[in-house]
């Protein structure tokens, strides 16, 4: 099953905004899983996936200039059974 979240052009402020809502939505749904019950491997392991979102984030804020007037974003959630 496929879910298509976003498909199509935006302005470079609108896809800038819509890129970082979703990545806060997961860094808030890892944070959300931290808690006094979890392992430390577990905790490092999300401490992880923040990092790299965040830093995926800046490197995303960094690359789209005022020059970018429309960018094409394309979002599908594959879902498969385990």
């Amino acid at each position: 099953m496929n879910i298509q979240l976003i498909h199509g052009e935006f302005g470079a402020a609108d896809a800038l905004e819509l890129i970082t809502q979703m990545i806060h939505i997961k860094i808030k749904f890892h944070e959300g899983r931290i808690d006094q019950n979890s392992n430390e491997e577990d905790i490092k392991y999300r401490e992880s996936k923040i990092k790299k979102l965040q830093k995926e984030l800046f490197q995303l804020r960094a690359g789209i200039g005022p020059e970018m007037k429309n960018l094409k974003l394309d979002a599908t959630i594959n879902i498969t059974a385990q």
